[in-house]
């Protein structure tokens, strides 16, 4: 008889980064680990497409915090170094304008200074005086955010027993009347410097416009801990955490559709597949889309208090992808670039209120080959490209949509970028609609990343991973908090596993209970 043999059993839905970051915290602690994942590989959005000696990242290519993955690795006493091959970038981003300007976003603040005031004088001690407040809010997030179960504001600050002076000046810190945009342009007049700044709302998909002042914090984020790429690309974090789960005994069940969630006593019991096979379990994770979890696998709990919540909250946007394999690279590209639109007001209203794709798209490009030659053959690159458009809405038929709009992005490419050739340079192809993102992720409506960041109250807050409708539920991955983005989604799992695993100790339960 091992120790693990009347230890917990937790049964993980879906294998996306967050999911994995649980399955190796709970594993590490001593339970027993089931993970049941709709595809046949494991990752989620982390996957990758191979053709022709191109390989690309599908899914998220742009890794920061670092320390998050860090802490997963140290659950079971393994250092990340170990594991994964991180490189820091800087550039972290190169930026390309519609009138010709180029601007290079780099770690090192007073260099960025520099930069920023040959643009527009005094934009530098104002891009100075940003980091300073986006420092103070990633201080605040640390204390009161991040690490535990949070959905609102009521499970950031206890305002009985610990408010006080200095909690005072972190409420107003906050500053809840406004928004990131307006954060940036009390301190940036430049257009062209706002808008790349307003791009840090890329990691959680929404207008900056109307996503809150504390997103700010992102800013200090990536200027502390730096841009990162692994080698092998992104994909190589949900393969190397992968091995460390089934290292800890956690068994995988690809191609395991779940139907919906068990429950025995007013809590979690286990899982029932598509197949009717049902997997008894003491507790459950789920890092299926946070709104699809508990509108379609919960069944027989009263969920209209989260309905009412988060249910009205509108999905983040969505996007259309272009894997290109090209013949030659770019040399003028950094590895991670912005090729900006004309008019960012013009191009949100579309996506975000209208919700139509925008004529003059803002794309981001991923250009690995120069930092990661084995991405594409000899003299090639893998480019990945990203535009942002409306979550699927009504009367969107994107089979239909989809041509004209790879020619926007290409002529886009073509106009802006400097990639003049760019059409005649491509060998494979492959990409994804909104629908292909449907359909392979089960997202609410094709959203990347979960709920939209709109209002500056509750914009920052997203469904806590502990679910107070169902005992022994939790949630993971960036449609739950503390929201999306690698770091972000990771977080949440490690948090997710941390309240199961604190939950199921207080309660000293014994084996799953049978079914």
């Amino acid at each position: 008889m091992t120790s693990r043999d009347h230890a917990p059993h937790v049964v993980i839905i879906g294998a996306g980064l967050g999911g994995l970051a649980s399955a190796c915290t709970l594993a590490a602690r001593g339970n027993n680990v089931t993970v049941c994942e709709a595809n046949e590989w494991l990752g989620g959005k982390a996957a990758e497409w191979r053709k022709d000696g191109f390989r690309f990242d599908m899914g998220p290519t742009i890794l920061t915090v670092p320390r998050v993955l860090e802490r997963v690795f140290s659950e079971a006493g393994v250092r990340m170094s170990d594991r994964l091959d991180l490189r820091r970038l800087d550039p972290q981003w190169r930026c390309f304008f519609e009138d010709g300007t180029q601007i290079d976003l780099c770690e090192n603040v007073d260099i960025m200074a520099q930069r920023l005031d040959a643009l527009s004088g005094g934009d530098g001690a104002g891009y100075r005086e940003l980091i300073a407040a986006s420092e103070h809010l990633h201080q605040i997030s640390e204390r009161f955010f991040f690490w535990k179960s949070v959905g609102g504001i009521g499970d950031t600050l206890d305002l009985g027993s610990s408010f006080n002076p200095s909690t005072l000046r972190d409420v107003l810190a906050l500053r809840m009347d406004s928004t990131l945009a307006r954060e940036i342009r009390r301190r940036v007049k430049d257009e062209r410097s706002a808008q790349m700044l307003d791009h840090f709302t890329q990691y959680v998909g929404s207008n900056p416009q109307q996503a809150p002042a504390v997103l700010t914090g992102i800013a200090h984020m990536q200027v502390n801990d730096g841009v990162l790429y692994p080698m092998g690309g992104t994909r190589a974090v949900p393969e190397a955490l992968a091995k460390l789960a089934e290292e800890l005994g956690v068994k995988f069940r690809p191609s395991t559709r779940i139907r919906h969630i068990l429950k025995r006593n007013g809590r979690a019991a286990g899982v029932e597949t598509v197949t009717g096979e049902t997997i008894a379990a003491d507790a459950v994770v789920s890092n299926m889309d946070s709104v699809r979890t508990m509108r379609e696998l919960v069944q027989g709990v009263d969920t209209k208090k989260f309905e009412r919540k988060w249910g009205r909250r509108r999905p983040a946007c969505s996007g259309v992808v272009l894997y290109l394999g090209l013949d030659r690279r770019y040399e003028h590209l950094a590895h991670h670039d912005f090729v900006f639109s004309r008019d960012p007001h013009e191009e949100f209203d579309s996506i975000y209120r209208r919700g139509v794709p925008a004529e003059d798209p803002t794309c981001y490009l991923a250009a690995p080959a120069g930092t990661d030659p084995a991405v594409a053959p000899p003299g090639g690159e893998a480019l990945y490209v990203l535009t942002h458009v409306p979550y699927i809405r009504r009367g969107q038929n994107w089979t239909e949509l989809f041509p004209r709009y790879r020619q926007i992005i290409l002529d886009k490419l073509k106009n802006c970028a400097r990639m003049t050739d760019i059409e005649s340079r491509i060998r494979v192809e492959h990409h994804l609609t909104p629908q292909d993102i449907h359909d392979r992720y089960s997202p609410l409506r094709g959203a990347i990343y979960g709920l939209a960041s709109h209002g500056r109250l509750n914009g920052a807050f997203k469904p806590a991973n502990r679910v107070k409708e169902l005992d022994g539920l939790y949630l993971a991955g960036g449609a739950s908090h503390p929201g999306a983005g690698m770091p972000m989604a990771l977080m949440s799992g490690w948090i997710a596993a941390d309240c199961a695993d604190r939950d199921l100790s207080e309660a000293q339960t014994p084996q799953a209970l049978s079914i």
